[in-house]
């Protein structure tokens, strides 16, 4: 009979456990490093950290030393004693252990806030809690890394060490972690994009992106793919100017809530900016005449170039950029039409994010502190999205305070072959913007009414959704994906002309094709192929020219042995190249 599994930790369980873990490292760096001033020390989504200012910089081989004492001080199973003290004795006991950060949260704490302190054995640390009984209780764990941190965030702040670790139940939970990790690390896009010769960033241009010829067939794929589906949904595709004046931003509310992020300038005495998102020239085009009921929805879909300034150290890769292109959409509406047309977009999010094997969660981010329009509006536009979710039959989570200033949206989480999670697609109901701009149908019976707006992205951000994608497949693309489908290689320069007759067949197949003839020896080439990542790799030699036959190797599967140029044909019609 098997022997059943352990129960394993709740989420909440899980983090109790590594806030523990952080007291434990806190009381390990405290014990080898007795000068060691503590700052904080909070369990995260993946482990947790503890941010430090030692006596010296510590290195990673430092780790392993923090890491034996840790074991040390749960072999010990030391009881976590909760205290809860006045604010005068809390700053005695910290200002006699020259513990000036913990002096400072003393004093920050508000006033009629209760102070606790947690022991264990001689450690004493400052926090709200909770954590496990005993230091017994940490399960299987790991530090990873060293890292610089600004005390609390701030760069005018002393710049402190932050030792971060993970922490799991059981030992089988940590190897599948520190496994996902180390292959996240292997696939991280920014190492691929350049490898793949997709991608790269230069010093010249912070936050944007110089694409290379592969990855421009691919970003164009995933445009062409969107287009599709948008096209056969009723979306009809326009562009509005990447510039336009100051006065616009003003009026759409974004300079008051996003300036921030804008880049705007002077030129002839007059004040522009640079667009960071396509909504105000989507109301322009409406305003242009007097729409009909008949005419909505209304579905305007744009690629728009945008650029938003993120300070330089928020940068990273394709995640967070400064110049990027959104599969965007801006939907005109009745009220009565809100249902039908988010089911409608529903539909498409499914279809596009199911191409890529990618489940997903939806948040329903409501009202933030930052937002404009009456209450009122607000509330009415929640209870019409979580109608529409409710009505397609899809669960969704609450993240209050999260949607945008104009209006309460739907959040997408894709869930990639990691097990990691991103946000992706956007949903938001606006009827701010159409105020704003005085946008006016001709209504049924008569008169004049107002739209509803939907702003929509599904990719969301086009650089960012293949900076994703290329982690998701570690670069090795689907067949339809891979910016180089098919790679011919020649065991010698005789077979070049063979070589060009199948890239010819091929390429007029409308496949993506090229002959590698270079002057290398036919294993670097395979190899070389196998490095980028080609779906297949044609090999051809003195008996495929005679016979009119390729020797066929695929990425996943090595060696296929030969085949007739028409059956090699019909084995990529089979798989298929286009979604």
């Amino acid at each position: 009979m098997a022997e059943a599994k352990a129960p394993q930790p709740t989420q909440t369980e899980l983090q109790t456990m590594r806030h523990t873990a952080a007291h434990v490292l806190a009381q390990a760096v405290k014990r080898l490093y007795p000068q060691v001033r503590l700052g904080i020390g909070p369990a995260i989504e993946d482990g947790f950290y503890y941010d430090i200012d030692p006596p010296r910089p510590l290195v990673p081989e430092d780790l392993e030393k923090i890491e034996a004492e840790m074991k040390a001080v749960i072999a010990a199973d030391y009881a976590l004693e909760r205290q809860e003290v006045g604010r005068e004795e809390a700053a005695r006991l910290f200002r006699e252990r020259g513990e000036d950060y913990k002096l400072e949260l003393i004093a920050d704490l508000p006033q009629a806030a209760p102070i606790t302190l947690y022991h264990q054995r001689e450690f004493t640390d400052l926090c709200a809690g909770p954590h496990l009984a005993s230091t017994g209780g940490v399960g299987a764990f790991r530090l990873l890394s060293l890292a610089g941190a600004y005390w609390r965030g701030d760069e005018q702040r002393p710049m402190l060490q932050r030792i971060y670790g993970t922490a799991f139940a059981g030992r089988e939970e940590l190897e599948t972690f520190l496994w996902r990790r180390e292959e996240a690390k292997r696939r991280d896009h920014r190492k691929l994009g350049p490898e793949l010769d997709l991608f790269s960033f230069r010093e010249e241009a912070p936050g944007f992106c110089f694409w290379h010829p592969k990855g421009v067939v691919l970003y164009d794929l995933l445009q062409g793919m969107s287009r599709r589906i948008q096209a056969a949904h009723g979306y009809r595709e326009v562009r509005t100017p990447p510039i336009m004046g100051l006065d616009l931003w003003k009026r759409s509310g974004h300079w008051d809530h996003y300036r921030d992020n804008m880049y705007a300038f002077e030129k002839e005495e007059e004040q522009f900016a640079v667009k960071p998102m396509n909504c105000p020239g989507a109301c322009l085009l409406f305003k242009e005449r007097v729409r009909s009921y008949r005419e909505l929805p209304l579905r305007y879909a744009e690629y728009g170039q945008l650029a938003r300034f993120e300070r330089s150290g928020t940068l990273h890769g394709l995640f967070r950029v400064r110049g990027f292109v959104q599969d965007d959409a801006h939907i005109y509406v009745t009220e009565d039409q809100i249902q039908s047309e988010i089911g409608d977009i529903l539909a498409i999010i499914e279809q596009i994010y199911g191409a890529f094997g990618m489940d997903y969660e939806i948040k329903l981010s409501t009202r933030p502190e930052d937002c404009m329009g009456e209450p009122a509006l607000w509330d009415k536009a929640e209870a019409a999205l979580a109608a529409a979710l409710e009505a397609a039959g899809k669960p969704f989570q609450l993240n209050p305070g999260d949607g945008a200033f104009y209006g309460p949206k739907l959040d997408f989480v894709v869930t990639d072959s990691l097990g990691r999670k991103w946000q992706c697609a956007t949903v938001q109901l606006d009827w701010q913007l159409p105020q704003k701009f005085d946008l006016v149908y001709s209504a049924a019976g008569g008169g004049l009414e107002r739209p509803v707006m939907i702003h929509r992205a599904v990719m969301g951000s086009m650089e960012r959704f293949i900076g994703i994608l290329t982690e998701h497949y570690g670069g090795a693309f689907p067949l339809w994906l891979s910016p180089l489908q098919v790679k011919v290689v020649t065991v010698a320069d005789r077979h070049l002309p063979y070589a060009a007759e199948v890239e010819r067949e091929l390429a007029g197949a409308g496949w993506r094709v090229e002959v590698d003839a270079r002057d290398e020896k036919m294993g670097a080439k395979i190899r070389d192929a196998q490095l980028e990542k080609v779906p297949y790799v044609l090999v051809v030699g003195d008996r495929e020219a005679a016979e009119g036959t390729v020797a066929v190797r695929r990425r996943e599967q090595g060696n296929l042995g030969a085949r007739t140029r028409a059956e090699f044909l019909a084995e990529l019609e089979r798989e298929g190249g286009t979604i």
